[in-house]
């Protein structure tokens, strides 16, 4: 599978990936898009899953009950999280138009089934200068689950985000963690830059990503840039070695970039550098 997927905009499953077809041990991700009277139904099995909406309107049925969840676009309004806990099924269907994301990993079951909601998350606005980024701890330490972790992150036009670039290979000391970044744009024909390397290997690779694209990291440190008149959102489901309280631990930084968390600014050119400008 290619780590840059691209959006099957004609298909009610937009986007797949299996621990198969991206050959890590931990993730599964889809993006789902529901219409008229379209349903989806997905069964936990011995993953606890997290489902994220998108935008639009739909109702989702479990177990514990309906579920009835709404969001107008991820550029205007925080989600609603629904976690599942392994043997779960779902079914969700559409009060109109219903896009949402669904991502799984490994349980045992130790959480229940919950709705968490925008007041019981985390905000911060992270790092500086360049590399200025808003970031929403949808489903992360403190919010309970047993691998999953999740974050929306919205980078304005021209910085970047996950700088100094980081890694949670193995790298340094790192635990494990299989990612995904699912990418918005506004607007919708922007684009941003993601890069993912390694520097004990030849291992790089660069993309160019637009609205609906999803990258997978499997390895490496990885940044992500919006472009000039681009802002960007992307929606990352984490998941791998790290369980319980200690999906807290942070990733390992690059040491080349680290030194710039204690200064965003520092080396930064002042224009004009030379003479005067005509």
């Amino acid at each position: 599978m290619s780590h840059h997927i691209q959006t099957n905009r004609q298909a009610i499953t937009q986007i797949e990936v299996t621990k198969a077809s991206a050959n890590w041990d931990y993730l599964t991700f889809s993006v789902i898009q529901l219409r008229g009277e379209q349903t989806f139904q997905r069964t936990a099995g011995d993953e606890e899953l997290a489902l994220v909406p998108l935008s639009g309107s739909g109702v989702v049925q479990t177990s514990s009950g309906e579920f009835p969840l709404q969001r107008s676009s991820v550029f205007e309004q925080l989600p609603s999280v629904l976690y599942l806990p392994p043997g779960e099924a779902l079914t969700a269907r559409a009060q109109g138009s219903f896009e949402f994301a669904v991502g799984g990993a490994p349980a045992t079951g130790k959480y229940p089934l919950r709705l968490f909601r925008p007041e019981e998350m985390k905000m911060e606005v992270r790092g500086g200068g360049a590399a200025l980024r808003q970031v929403h701890h949808i489903l992360a330490h403190p919010l309970p689950a047993e691998r999953l972790i999740l974050y929306e992150v919205y980078v304005p036009g021209g910085a970047w985000s996950g700088y100094p670039p980081h890694c949670h290979d193995g790298y340094g000391g790192s635990a494990h963690l299989d990612e995904t970044y699912y990418f918005r744009t506004d607007p919708a024909n922007g684009f941003a830059m993601h890069r993912n390397y390694r520097r004990d290997s030849d291992f790089d690779e660069t993309f160019a990503v637009g609205d609906g694209d999803l990258i997978l990291v499997t390895q490496g440190f990885h940044a992500t840039a919006a472009a000039p008149g681009t802002n960007v959102y992307f929606l990352n489901y984490l998941a791998g070695e790290l369980q319980d309280e200690a999906r807290q631990q942070p990733p390992f930084d690059d040491p080349a970039y680290a030194w710039l968390k204690q200064d965003y600014h520092a080396g930064r050119w002042q224009l004009p550098l030379m003479g005067a400008p005509s």
